[in-house]
């Protein structure tokens, strides 16, 4: 799929980024209490109750649980009815190759660049098989180069899954982006990058680095508790992030959650 939004428009372009799901083949099994097809349907209609339809949704990562094939069905289904053009990258549950063979159609792509008038969106894998932390091999990285290369005067947002710096989480610490100097070195060389956005870590945060704004989001479903040493969930309601990126290269961007959500969460998981 190619999609293109004119160079001409003035306003901005609105971006969801829509993050862990962990969703099941079972649609309405639960993971740590939490039925988390049925949190992601509510956050889904949660968004589309705030300046809908955005130019394009972002899903980055985790977006299953199981990797089953019913899953990702069923999750085409749930993207399709959308109707907004859909970008996805795997997390480390999925299953990317059923990923591949099913989030694909109509308005649903596995194409990982998006060019949007003064703007490019580049989807990075960082996923490493059968590890929980993420690495960029030499062909991510080489892709990121290249396609930045390309277009220097297009502003840039780069999205990966894992989280390329310190979440301030001593647990979280071995199962980040194992090479984001890497990461930073391609991003250092070219300044039309304006942000870098990731899942993986169920919270919020906002940071800058030498002027590139670095920004997790929550999931749809349980949250992890910030700043904590061990394991710990978070009371925080499910969420999703919407970033306006600006002709000029500015970004406004915010966080939204649930109102009042029940995920009935189990406080004394241990895991997940």
């Amino acid at each position: 799929m190619d999609f293109k939004k004119s160079d001409t428009v003035d306003g901005p372009i609105r971006v969801l980024q829509i993050s862990d799901f962990h969703l099941f083949e079972a649609p309405h099994q639960t993971l740590m209490g939490v039925d988390t097809q049925k949190s992601f349907e509510t956050v889904l209609g949660w968004a589309q109750e705030d300046e809908w339809p955005p130019d394009v949704v972002l899903a980055t990562g985790d977006l299953a649980q199981d990797g089953g094939k019913e899953t990702y069905r069923r999750l085409q289904s749930n993207f399709a009815s959308l109707k907004v053009p859909t970008y996805w990258i795997p997390g480390n549950h999925d299953n990317l190759t059923m990923m591949q063979d099913t989030l694909t159609g109509g308005q649903v792509s596995a194409d990982k660049r998006i060019e949007l008038g003064f703007w490019q969106i580049i989807l990075l894998d960082s996923t490493v098989s059968d590890h929980v932390h993420g690495e960029l091999g030499e062909a991510e990285l080489k892709k990121l180069e290249e396609w930045l290369t390309e277009f220097p005067d297009k502003h840039a947002l780069v999205c990966l899954h894992h989280h390329p710096v310190t979440m301030g989480s001593d647990w979280m610490e071995p199962i980040g982006l194992n090479n984001s100097d890497a990461l930073f070195a391609v991003l250092d060389r070219h300044p039309q990058v304006k942000a870098v956005v990731w899942g993986h870590v169920h919270q919020k945060l906002a940071q800058q680095r030498n002027g590139v704004q670095l920004l997790s989001s929550p999931s749809t479903c349980f949250q992890f508790k910030p700043l904590s040493s061990d394991f710990t969930v978070d009371t925080a309601p499910p969420g999703y992030r919407r970033l306006d990126l600006f002709p000029d290269g500015r970004i406004e961007t915010r966080v939204e959650r649930l109102d009042s959500y029940d995920l009935n969460l189990d406080p004394e998981s241990q895991g997940y």
